[in-house]
């Protein structure tokens, strides 16, 4: 696969992505929200496409539930255990639910 330049809408979602601080998480649609987006699709595929990971932290974005969502395309899986450990490695744990605390949540 030959490597591109981000365009600027993906340069303004990853610009978005990371200014969330470590230990915290944010939404698809607070991200958007953020870069003037109506779309939090857009922004997840998006960050499905991120080449500067782990620098542009995109396992810090979940759905609005506050559950794990996506990570690489995949919403099962290698990819979502990836997720929740890099987030645990940063001190952002999952209830029983699946889900993030509330107060861990980043609003720009």
């Amino acid at each position: 696969m030959e490597k591109r330049e981000p365009t600027e809408f993906e340069q303004r979602v990853y610009d978005a992505t990371c200014r969330i601080p470590k230990g915290k998480v944010t939404t698809y649609k607070l991200l958007a929200a953020e870069i003037g987006c109506g779309s939090s699709q857009a922004v997840g595929q998006a960050l499905k496409r991120n080449p500067f990971a782990p620098e542009v932290p995109c396992h810090r974005v979940l759905r609005t539930d506050l559950s794990i969502g996506g990570f690489y395309g995949q919403t099962q899986g290698r990819e979502i255990l990836r997720k929740k450990k890099m987030l645990a490695d940063e001190g952002v744990e999952l209830d029983g639910h699946g889900r993030v605390a509330r107060d861990l949540v980043f609003e720009y």
